[in-house]
Parts: C-alpha cells; structure tokens; sequence
C-alpha cells in the first residue's frame, strides 16, 4: 500500500504548473501534458481565485482562434469560485493528433491554454486500464466505461470524501476497503452479519487451541495453486493469477511491521500423496481396508480389481469422449495461456462457444450420443466448459498459509478497526431520489415493521446472491435482477475430525499430507495436514470434503450422524487405530445450511456467466456488486480479490479518480498479468 501511496504522491508532486501561455489565463493547466491515445486521463488545473463561471474545455491546434475549431471536447462545466474543480477527465480518442493544446473558455473568451501535449500509444507491456478490452475478456474498458458517463471535472477532495459501504467483511470486502484507503478514500464502514470477518475462509482450531499448537483444519478454501511443469518442454510456469494472493499477504506483513502475531506466512502444501486412499470402485485389501493411491495401482497390474462399468456401445462412447476432447481442446499451450492470463483465456474460451455448452448438453446435442453414453460420459452437470480448475488443479506446486488461512483476514483487523460493525444483518437497499444516497436497511427487532437504516454515497455489496436475492433492492437492470435471483451456487460439506496423535503418518505405508478419495457414499474428499509432518500431539483429518449434489443430503443429516458416518469411513479407510485415536472432537460445515452464506461457491449454469458478467460492471442506483461470483472465476480466494480491484476501480472512475483508478490497476495488476 506504501508504494500505492507514494506513486500518487508523487504524479501529483510532479505536475507543475505550466507557464501561462496567454496573458489573462485564469485558467492553468498543470499536466501532465503527455498521454496515450485510446484512454482516460486526469489533467490537473487550478484557477485564480476569483475566476467563476461557465467553463468549456476542447483540445486543438495550439493557435486555434475559436472553440468551434477544435478536434475535440473534453467537457464542460460551470465553476463556483468556493468549488473550484482539481482535475479534468480527459477521453483521449485515437485520431488524437501530436502537439496539440488544451483550450479554456469562458463563454468566447479564452481564459487558459495550455502547453503542447505529447500524444503517444502505449509500448507498456503490462495491462492497464487502458489496455483492457471488455467485460469478456482481459478486463472491463475503462475508457468505454467513462464514455458512458457525464463526468467532466473532478473535485478530488469531494471525490474522496464520499461515504462507501462496504456490505461484507468477507476477503472482496475487506480487500475493497484496504484499495479505497490506499487512495486517500477514508469514509468507509464495512457491515458484517457475523462476530468475525473472512467470510468463506474459515479455519478451525479444534479442542480450543491456538493456532501455533496446529490443531487446526480448512473449512473453507485451503490451499494456492503455485506452477505448473509442462512435461513437453520441461517448462515450469507460474500461475499469475493467484499471485494477488501473495501481494496482498506481503502488503499485509508491511503493514503490520512484520508482527508475528499477525504475520501471513506461506509453506508447502502437499496436494498429491501415494499412500492417500483412492477411490477403488468396491475393492477392499485383504484387511478389509480400502486401499492407497500405489496399492490400488499395484492390484489394477495384478488384475485384482473390481472391473469398472462399461458403456453400453465402448466404442461409441470413445469415439464421443475423443470428439469431445477435440471441441474443448485443452492442449498444454492452451492451459499455458490460462495459467499466463486468464482474462485473455476467459474471451478465449467465450469466442471458441465453451460457455454455450455443458459436457452432457455437447456430447447429447451437438455429437448426437445416445442418453446412456452421454449419461455414462458426463452425467448431468450443466456447467460451462470453462477449463480454469484443470489448470488450477495440475499444478505441481502449491503453497498454503502456516497456521491457518484465517491468518490472512485476521491481518486485516487493525486496519478496521472502528470501521466495523459486527452482527448486523442487512436486508435491503433503498434508494433516495432526493438524496441521490442509496441506504443499507437492518432490523434490529426481527419483528419491527419499519427497519433501520442508514444512508451511503455508494454501496459495495460483497455479500454471496444467495442472499441479496431475499433483499429488497432498488429495481435493477434485468440482467442484473436475473443473476441476483437465479445464480447457481454449488453446496458444500466439511467434516473435521480430531484424533490423539498423528497416526497416519505411522502406518504402512504412512500418509504423509495430500488429498484422496474413496468409494463410500458421502465422504468426498479425505485431506491430511501438510502441516507439522511427524510432529508429536494431537492431529485433525479433513475427513470429508464433499460438494455438488451429495452435500445437500449429508447437510439434511442431524450432525451426529453426518460425524458417525465419516468416523465409520475413517475406520474402514485406516482400521481400528482410527477408533482408538478419536477423541470424539469434530467440526462441521455445511455451507448451503450456513445462514450468512446458502451456498459454498458461484458455480454457474450454462448461459449464466457470459450473460450476466458484464451487468456486473454497470453501476446501478449507486450499487457496485462485488464477490467471487461476479469474477471470471469462482471458488478461489484470487476470484474475490480480482473482484474488488474491478468494483474499487470501478467506484474511483465514478467519482472521476482516473489517476487513482490506474494506480490501483497497475498496482494490483499491472505487475504480474502479461499480456
């Protein structure tokens, strides 16, 4: 954030004040006085102090004699002597010719020229705001996005006093408040439903520990996906995208001056594990447990498995999966591209029809496959075929936060404080046409017919469709009302458990970290610490981790019994020692029962993603949605994080901010998205 402040700081220190090239200026421009074609640029001005009136700006030849000779209009505005404007907001078009002056006028008096401006295209070779293309694609175009709007002149100490809402201490919403701080945006009051902060990121310290006595599991998200080695050509790439997640943990630390107590520190994390169980279609080791990664491997090669089912046709159904594979196309360069630049990928994918298309809808369709090799093939998944997770989840290198992923929100709560209200569940917006304020609404008696409220300039509403579908709103765009009402959200079930000692690590073959599977119903995924290996003390297995469809049946489940039936599974998968070692000390969360939450994550159905994105970058009655549903990907801590540097810039081009709009770009983007 330093280096944020510092490089507005110093534009603004940098621009001085042209000598005035007419003798009556009143007007002065200040600079800076080079800009690039096809963007928005702040000029800076100032004005003698009693100037006041109607006050036109056109760019130009340097001599033109008249207004009406111009290339082109900045803006227009009347000028009160006490409300005196600090910037201009330029739309430079790309038929800008070199050399030209901004002009000045007051009626048909020319009251301010300024000097000749250096026209340039940009060589930079990292995104900006300039550089994005649309809400498909890299990112939103900011410059469309001014054009759209009526802002002229900018008053910047009015600008940055504004009041801002933030509806959510989620990561989006507590990353939003970190960029609007960054840029001098003080006035902002972030509103929780709950006692805590993180949202989604949820770790729990079970048996009432600490974090530093690593007891601890991932309700949540739990991990990072780092690089990927391409076999092919030996290449290791990093995956740019959730290098934000990096950023923000270093900027996070230099904010708190490296305090131990509230540092942010990434170790490995070990996703793929051979010992690991596996999901072996009913086969059970002699022992009666159900086998490895390698011992499953090792009985595939000695044909003792349980054969698994066929299609009815196997040769139609491969034939179908091959022409499937061949409409995805997910070649090693095309999962380099994601891993490079997913907003590039995203447009890509869009414009190559992936999102027109689930697996089950191609393969019945567009392939014509019969209903039992397309249910055989695919299931019934109607989600698009947005490739994101496949890249994600090949990476080879993963990295995950010591001591809990609750360590990067908790960073954030001295940077809140007195900026937070805990336990206020809003349940509704209004709008003020008077006011032109838009107003968050609460109850603080459940039964009271008229609700509290409170009144904002803006609202950024970080807070999951699930629920700002049971709010009364102001009456959004219809794309807008349609993703807020009909947003698929995938459930999600978590089962902790506690045992007195790390026994896994000293079975044979011992479980060193790493995430398997199994064959028995309702247990998902089964993940071991990649924390302390070997360490004495007790231990916590996720000992289930199940999404989609079989999650809303274990979330019906009283909890006894959803932790009995994941115990028994424990057992089967590591014999007796799993019995003797329970402590009978669990955790559980379903989040599709969570109040604050009905849902894990955005999983969109097919139409949905390409449709409603781009209402999400229209402000509407003073409301900026922001969120990992109204990112180009879901699910991923970076999902909410590129949200709110979209919805923040988002509000700073609104107020006219477009230096500070570019600075958080290039800041948070800039750095590490190549294009």
């Amino acid at each position: 954030m330093r280096n944020l402040i510092t490089g507005v700081v110093a534009l603004l220190a940098g621009t001085a004040i042209a000598k005035p090239i007419i003798s009556n200026a009143a007007v002065h421009f200040k600079g800076p006085f080079a800009v690039d074609l096809d963007s928005v640029h702040n000029i800076h001005v100032s004005f003698d102090d009693d100037f006041q009136g109607d006050l036109r700006v056109v760019y130009g030849d340097c001599d033109l004699t008249h207004a009406d000779q111009r290339h082109h209009e900045i803006g227009a505005t009347h000028v009160q002597r006490n409300a005196q404007p600090d910037r201009l907001v330029w739309i430079v078009p790309g038929n800008t010719f070199q050399g030209g002056c901004l002009h000045a006028y007051s009626g048909h008096d020319l009251v301010g020229r300024s000097e000749a401006f250096r026209v340039k295209r940009s060589l930079r070779k990292r995104q900006s705001i300039a550089d994005v293309a649309d809400t498909l694609g890299p990112w939103f175009d900011g410059v469309v996005y001014m054009q759209s709007k009526n802002v002229s002149t900018t008053f910047v100490a009015e600008a940055k006093s504004k009041k801002v809402a933030i509806v959510g201490g989620g990561i989006s919403g507590l990353m939003t408040s970190l960029l609007l701080q960054s840029v001098g945006i003080e006035d902002w009051h972030i509103v929780e439903s709950t006692q805590r902060v993180g949202g989604r990121i949820r770790t729990k310290y079970l048996n009432n520990t600490t974090p530093d006595e690593y007891q601890y599991q991932e309700m949540g998200p739990m991990r990072f996906p780092v690089s990927v080695k391409y076999t092919d050509t030996n290449e290791t790439l990093d995956i740019q995208d959730h290098k934000m997640v990096f950023q923000l943990a270093d900027v996070l630390n230099g904010l708190n001056g490296n305090d131990s107590d509230l540092a942010v520190n990434f170790i490995p994390w070990i996703q793929s594990s051979p010992n690991v169980p596996v999901n072996s279609n009913g086969y059970r080791l002699e022992n009666g447990r159900v086998p490895s990664r390698a011992e499953l491997a090792a009985a595939t090669e000695s044909n003792l498995t349980t054969p698994a089912a066929e299609a009815e046709d196997p040769e139609a159904a491969e034939a179908a999966e091959e022409a499937f594979e061949d409409f995805v196309n997910l070649t090693d360069d095309v999962m380099r591209e994601i891993s490079t630049n997913i907003y590039k990928a995203h447009k890509d994918a869009v414009e190559n029809g992936l999102f027109d298309w689930s697996e089950a809808a191609y393969l019945r369709y567009a392939l014509g496959v019969s209903d039992n090799i397309t249910d055989f093939i695919a299931g019934s998944e109607n989600g698009p075929l947005w490739e994101y997770d496949s890249v994600y989840f090949a990476a080879t290198t993963w990295r995950t936060i010591d001591k809990g992923l609750s360590r990067l929100p908790m960073a954030f709560m001295p940077h809140i404080e007195g900026k937070v209200t805990f336990g206020r569940k809003i349940e509704g917006l209004t709008f003020n046409n008077d006011t032109q304020k838009i107003a968050l609404n609460w109850r603080d008696d459940p039964l009271a017919m008229t609700p509290r409220s409170e009144e904002y300039d803006y609202a950024v509403v970080a807070v999951p469709f699930t629920k700002v579908r049971l709010w009364r709103t102001p009456v959004y765009s219809s794309s807008l009302t349609r993703a807020i009402q009909t947003m698929n959200y995938q459930p999600s079930c978590k089962i902790a458990l506690h045992y007195e000692t790390r026994f896994w690590e000293h079975l044979d073959p011992p479980i060193i970290g790493g995430c398997g599977s199994t064959d028995i119903p309702g247990i998902g995924s089964v993940c071991y610490p990649a924390y302390n290996i070997n360490s004495t003390g007790p231990g916590v297995i996720l000992a289930s981790y199940q999404s989609g469809a079989p999650a809303r049946s274990l979330g019906a489940l009283s909890t006894e019994d959803h932790v009995a039936l994941v115990q028994r599974a424990m057992v089967e998968i590591h014999g007796e020692v799993a019995a003797e070692q329970y402590t009978g000390i669990y955790d559980r969360q379903c989040w599709e029962h969570d109040e604050h939450h009905a849902g894990a994550w955005a999983a969109p159905f097919v139409g949905q993603q390409d449709l409603y994105l781009p209402s999400y970058y229209q402000t509407e009655w003073k409301t900026i949605f922001v969120g990992e549903h109204t990112s180009y990907t879901h699910a991923w801590i970076f999902s909410a994080l590129d949200s709110a540097v979209r919805g923040t810039t988002q509000l700073l081009l609104e107020l006219g901010l477009v230096d500070e709009a570019k600075e958080i770009v290039e800041t948070w983007m800039g750095r590490w998205i190549s294009v």
